[in-house]
């Protein structure tokens, strides 16, 4: 089999998408009467955002509240709000540039994949709707029924977790980091340190004001492909 030489690795939220895929999930379901006393969820739910751009959320602590979204439903509902979500709010937010992004690595041939921390239920929608068949998710627990625990399975892809889960899906490709000639990892977030700090072309994509700073200060590149929306 002929492996490309080039990885292309992408964050989603504010970096692919112009938005929190996971914080607007937890507002839908919020504002839609599925997730108890909106205030209340919708509050806790913009605390969560707020440190998590702030760099100080661990992984278990967002998995509680957003892992414990996906018990709110049967997996029949859960797959109607689904559907839902995705055309009121995703598929609307996948700007040109962003697709325009992707199919620059893709058609010269690059291995592709998001590496997210938002879990795979939410996020396998949208890596299909952006053609990109590789995902690094983190991944939700199932009980032998097939219904959410509330728990994440395995490492969760967040902070030196990605770094793992990404060496884990190149192993099981027979390939590892040092396979290819060139790899880069675009990213908005400090949160994503680790995994920048271990490809060729780290890229502050639509940065936070801290990567940014970061950014500007190692040299890396600094994409903003939605200028008009996050400066």
């Amino acid at each position: 089999m002929t492996f490309a030489d080039r990885l292309a690795l992408f964050d989603l939220d504010h970096t692919l998408l112009p938005f929190d895929s996971d914080h607007l999930w937890a507002d839908f379901l919020a504002r839609t009467g599925r997730a108890g006393d909106p205030q209340i969820a919708r509050q806790r739910n913009d605390e969560l955002l707020r440190r998590y751009d702030e760099g100080t959320l661990g992984a278990q602590e967002a998995a509680d509240f957003m892992l414990g979204l996906l018990r709110l439903g049967t997996p029949q509902e859960l797959a109607q709000w689904q559907g839902e979500y995705m055309e009121e709010i995703i598929l609307p937010g996948i700007l040109p540039v962003a697709r325009e992004l992707v199919a620059r690595h893709q058609d010269r041939g690059d291995l592709c994949a998001i590496v997210t921390s938002t879990n795979a239920f939410v996020t396998r929608p949208i890596a299909d709707a952006l053609g990109i068949r590789d995902l690094i998710a983190t991944i939700p627990e199932c009980d032998a029924q097939g219904c959410y625990t509330g728990r994440i399975s395995g490492t969760a892809s967040f902070q030196a977790g990605k770094v793992l889960r990404v060496r884990a899906w190149l192993q099981e490709l027979g390939l590892d980091l040092e396979s290819f000639k060139e790899s880069w990892f675009y990213s908005d977030s400090v949160n994503d340190l680790p995994l920048l700090e271990v490809v060729d072309h780290p890229v502050a994509t639509n940065p936070s004001p801290a990567l940014r700073e970061l950014a500007k200060g190692r040299g890396w590149q600094i994409l903003d492909l939605f200028a008009d929306i996050r400066p």
